[in-house]
């Protein structure tokens, strides 16, 4: 069976740049890797050196699978890597960085999941923990660590201007 990869990936980035500036929406999706292979139906892996732009949307990995087989709407994104990074400017212009060891993306729960060594930064705040879930749709963040690690949140202090 035949994929149709430009509308599963528009899917996936559309939804994690709900936040984006607008023009993002609008410009066109480029996947860069070393390779592709359809191993199984309906999943692609994209290997080594995975590069993912939108716009201001960038995602890099060691890998991407898109695993279509549940049916439109039920794809499930893994990009791995060591780390996976993920940048994105905001309409507000604010940056919004991450990484992890996996991103895992769910469009039917509109869920990103940041797991291994995760790590979010905006506005001079990070959260750090095993595991950081984002509801894209409702702007929920939900983080959490193993038995080992404790979750970390660092809040930077806005800076004034002495006259």
């Amino acid at each position: 069976m035949k994929i149709n990869i430009i509308p599963a990936v528009a899917l996936l980035l559309c939804s994690l740049s709900v936040q984006a500036n607008q023009p993002d929406y609008t410009q066109q999706i480029q996947i860069d890797a070393d390779n592709l292979s359809s191993v199984k139906e309906n999943v692609l892996t994209y290997r080594n050196n995975v590069v993912v732009t939108q716009g201001s949307l960038q995602l890099k990995a060691d890998q991407l699978e898109i695993n279509a087989t549940a049916g439109k709407g039920n794809e499930v994104y893994i990009a791995t890597g060591n780390p996976v990074t993920y940048s994105q400017l905001l309409a507000d212009g604010q940056q919004v960085t991450a990484q992890a060891k996996e991103m895992r993306y769910e469009p039917s729960n509109r869920t990103l999941t940041f797991s291994g060594e995760a790590e979010l930064a905006q506005s001079g705040s990070v959260v750090k923990a095993s595991t950081i879930r984002y509801n894209v749709e409702k702007q929920e963040l939900s983080a959490e660590s193993d038995e080992s690690k404790r979750v970390t949140t660092i809040f930077t202090p806005e800076e004034k201007n002495n006259p």
